[in-house]
């Protein structure tokens, strides 16, 4: 059965963050809205959850704003949303000692010294990947450990691989406003909230959402874009003038014959530099919730008010708490090449894994299996319609994230956050910046 095609000013694919507030925004400029998604929900790369019993929001996706995002900070402002500064106070596990749990220790400033030693450091003249010009140019300029930790930085918070990720795109990402060192906060509430300001800017009268509705083929032509969907088993068909695309990036990289891949006709031939430049991340998140934040009374309370721990080169790299919030639940966070690892597993053994991890940082003190009360898991690679976290540039990709932004035959628009020119690319403030540009492109076109 077909349903009935209908036209639209517009068709948005996708209703992550990027897709809500271009449909928001072209409502409120009298726009008629056609916002098709795949997944039962909104949100895409959000995923809030909440449990029984326990105060902090469970955030399976987006977690944190880095910086002082202009574009989430006025969406989070039109829903009356405070911002919760995150706690920095950061342990990591250094040599091994008798008391294996005073191997925890204050972390250094690293990042402080990696940046004044790149600071010294000439600019490349040429990209290469990151791990080379740590190897290479960087070698005898900064010390080991500092070296070692700015592969895993861009690995852990990049969640690239340092093989391929661009130099020149990282050095000027660490001295940007959404670096790693960069003031960092939470939605009160959870990113959940960010949605709903979001959902209810939606104006009814101009914008129909179709969730559940896969999209499967965009034909397009200048001034006319058609698209075939399914949606329960039936065929959808949408027809606009214009269309703004907001897929992932792991899902606009898939071959045509992928079975989750979109097919446009004709093929977006102009695109393929920009998508040849640009990676997904891979992120693997597990949140385990305790019987009690057992870790507060650990050492006579010596990590009671610690926010991240880390483990270099184990499985599970990093974990923070809710913090400032006092709850019992940890965030295991693998990211890169070591969620790559992890990719695929089942989910005991990835929980299994991050239980292990966790435990580990304390030596014997503590026995994390023993005080699990539940555990949450997303597998960002397996999710059928991300395909991965989020995006990189990688080495001699340059302009790619521009040239991915930029629109086609005044047709087509694109947004999300691979999509961000700005500076704010992997994130959700990167989106909402996106979504803004595409439809001022839109309306000028």
């Amino acid at each position: 059965m077909t349903a009935r095609t209908s036209d639209y000013d517009v068709a948005i694919i996708g209703a992550g963050a990027a897709g809500l507030a271009a449909a928001a925004e072209l409502a409120r400029r009298g726009r008629s809205v056609c916002l098709l998604e795949a997944r039962e929900r909104i949100g895409g790369r959000i995923l809030t959850r909440h449990a029984p019993g326990l105060a902090a929001p469970l955030e399976l996706g987006a977690e944190f704003v880095h910086g002082r995002s202009e574009a989430t900070l006025a969406w989070l402002a039109a829903g009356n949303t405070a911002l919760v500064d995150a706690s920095e106070t950061r342990w990591m596990l250094g040599a091994r000692s008798r008391r294996t749990s005073r191997a925890l220790q204050p972390a250094e400033d690293l990042f402080g010294e990696l940046r004044r030693g790149l600071g010294r450091l000439p600019r490349p003249r040429k990209d290469l990947p990151l791990r080379e010009f740590l190897d290479g140019p960087a070698r005898g300029k900064l010390r080991k450990r500092v070296r070692e930790f700015a592969v895993m930085l861009v690995e852990g918070f990049d969640a690239a691989d340092s093989a391929r990720v661009s130099t020149l795109g990282t050095l000027d990402e660490w001295c940007g406003e959404g670096a790693a060192d960069a003031p960092t906060f939470r939605p009160q509430g959870g990113y959940a909230s960010l949605l709903d300001t979001l959902a209810a800017a939606l104006d009814p009268s101009r914008v129909h959402v179709q969730l559940g509705t896969v999209v499967r083929e965009v034909r397009w032509k200048s001034g006319g874009v058609a698209l075939d969907a399914t949606r329960n088993g039936r065929s959808v068909a949408v027809r606009a003038p214009r269309a703004i695309v907001t897929l992932p990036l792991g899902i606009l990289q898939l071959p045509p014959q992928a079975p989750n891949a979109v097919r446009f006709v004709p093929a977006l031939t102009a695109k393929q530099k920009a998508l040849a430049g640009l990676a997904t991340g891979a992120v693997v998140k597990v949140l385990l919730q305790f019987t009690k934040p057992f870790w507060e009374e650990i050492a006579d309370g010596r990590y009671a008010d610690a926010a991240f721990f880390h483990r270099p080169r184990s499985a599970f790299p990093t974990f923070w708490t809710a913090l400032p919030l006092r709850a019992p639940l940890v965030a295991a966070w693998a990211a890169g090449p070591a969620a790559q690892r992890l990719s695929g597993l089942a989910h005991g053994e990835i929980v299994h894994q991050a239980l292990e991890c966790f435990g580990a940082l304390f030596g014997g003190d503590a026995d994390p299996a023993a005080e699990l009360r539940a555990a949450y898991l997303h597998d960002w690679q397996a999710d059928p319609f991300a395909g991965g976290a989020y995006s990189y540039v990688v080495a001699g990709g340059g302009e790619a994230r521009a040239e991915l932004a930029r629109p086609l035959r005044g047709t087509l628009f694109f947004a999300g956050e691979a999509a961000e020119t700005g500076g704010e690319s992997g994130t959700v403030g990167g989106a909402l910046a996106s979504a803004r540009r595409a439809v001022e492109r839109l309306l000028e076109a």
